[in-house]
């Protein structure tokens, strides 16, 4: 059987994106993985049902993932059944950022709580439910992991990433000056190179 790459895309994403990683990994079957998933509860209902068919058909199964893709399959998947993730700008602390959006929006939790749900002036919607959740839901993740992430990530801080890696056993590499989005072509050039010297070690 041949091992298959599933490719989770971030925010605004789409999972045509799985094309850039197929000539990375020629030897395996490379699919790109929409979602309808809004919230890490509604990931736990969908993203588990939609791997099901790759864990009994393929020998092993890897994942790439990125930003809220990634932190929606660390919370759904079941880390025994993926044989190595590749995280790249993974959301690692969502109760963090949601608070830093509260900050920078001057949303109080007693505000929030009282409205349940607030928009925010850049059109981001805070939610108490989701905060809530978030807090009591901890990523736990024990399967082998690499992290790429960039040194001006906006989301995450480098502190923050660093913590998640340890917690979760993973190896962290950081590119000088990168972004949250690697999207330049130095960044896609970076994140190939990382593939590449990271997939099979």
């Amino acid at each position: 059987m041949a091992d298959t790459v599933i490719y989770v895309h971030g925010r605004g994403g789409s999972a045509a994106e799985a094309e850039l990683y197929r000539p990375l990994f020629p030897a395996c079957e490379v699919i790109g993985f929409d979602y309808r998933a809004q919230t890490p509860w509604e990931a736990k209902d969908e993203f588990p049902a939609l791997f099901a068919p790759f864990y009994e058909k393929s020998g092993r199964v890897f994942l790439i993932a990125n930003s809220i893709g990634a932190f929606f399959s660390l919370h759904a998947l079941d880390a025994e059944r993926i044989e190595k993730a590749f995280l790249i700008s993974p959301v690692a602390d969502m109760a963090a950022l949601v608070a830093g959006m509260m900050a920078r929006a001057g949303v109080t939790e007693d505000a929030l709580y009282e409205k349940r749900t607030v928009v925010t002036a850049d059109g981001e919607t805070l939610s108490w439910e989701y905060l809530e959740y978030v807090r009591a839901h901890p990523l736990e993740w024990r399967a082998p992991t690499e992290i790429l992430y960039g040194e001006r990530d906006a989301l995450t801080s480098l502190e923050t990433m660093r913590a998640f890696a340890g917690r979760i056993g993973a190896r962290l590499t950081v590119m000088p000056n990168g972004e949250h989005w690697f999207h330049t072509p130095e960044q896609m050039r970076f994140l190939r190179e990382w593939l590449l010297r990271v997939k099979g070690s």
